[in-house]
């Protein structure tokens, strides 16, 4: 395999905008669906809200399975969101998906040593927003800072780790460790992939947003019109997964 250079990067993310220009709209009823599915599951009493991190893993694997079938030039249809349930893979998915949600409690847990717990009564939600009163400016953006420094090796091994256990049938450990090394080894590429993505996927639409608040002067106008920029950039950063699990290892067999 030839070395990954930095600007392969930039490259997984033109190939995620490429994936989603063959077929938008079924993109964007899976992805409807999804939203849906996880918004029913939000209903749920006590385990609602940990339920949608619970199902990370299970669900990725829908829109990674997408991007194979357009790469066959076959229709992305709806019952793509249930491919993970269907799989001999789906004990590893549930699994992996617990130790996402122990990652990300740890990691949050871990900023209350920079900013005595407001991040995690913030998230909890034992304190709002705009509560002047019991949230620090100053820390918390480093607490914020020092809890992704804290998840970013967890992320490392988390990030193909989905793809490893289905379409190679890894187990679990094995699966986060090919992971981690794999990204470690590409380092760059992810870092250049990080920053075009904080580019297009925060900057861009600020800038739109600022644009479009000058001219309209109406805030709700506004957001209305940045919904449908979300959903797109949502979906063109979940088919750009795709090209990152590519680049490293071989490709699924389509079936």
């Amino acid at each position: 395999m030839e070395p990954i250079a930095a600007k392969d990067g930039i490259g997984w993310i033109k190939q995620g905008f490429a994936l989603f220009r063959r077929q938008p709209a079924e993109l964007s009823t899976l992805f409807l669906l999804y939203m849906l599915l996880m918004f029913s599951l939000s209903l749920i009493p006590v385990i609602g809200q940990l339920l949608p991190l619970l199902l990370v893993p299970t669900f990725t694997m829908a829109f990674m399975q997408a991007c194979v079938e357009i790469e066959a030039d076959r229709k992305v249809k709806p019952s793509l969101l249930l491919t993970a349930f269907r799989s001999p893979a789906l004990g590893t998915l549930l699994r992996l998906g617990a130790l996402y949600l122990l990652a990300a409690t740890l990691a949050i847990a871990a900023s209350s040593l920079i900013d005595g717990g407001t991040f995690w009564k913030l998230l909890s939600g034992q304190i709002k927003p705009d509560d002047e009163k019991n949230i620090t400016a100053d820390d918390l953006p480093l607490a914020m800072l020092f809890s992704a420094l804290v998840y970013l090796p967890f992320a490392m091994g988390f990030w193909h780790a989905a793809a490893l256990a289905m379409w190679q049938r890894m187990g679990l450990f094995k699966a986060i460790f090919y992971s981690f090394f794999a990204v470690h080894r590409c380092g760059k590429a992810f870092l250049a992939y990080s920053l075009g993505w904080v580019m297009i996927g925060i900057a861009a639409p600020a800038i739109i947003s600022a644009l479009l608040s000058l001219l309209l002067g109406k805030t709700l106008v506004t957001v209305m019109l940045l919904m449908p920029l979300s959903v797109i950039l949502t979906l063109v950063m979940y088919c750009s997964f795709y090209p990152t699990y590519t680049a490293v290892f071989e490709r699924p067999e389509q079936s």
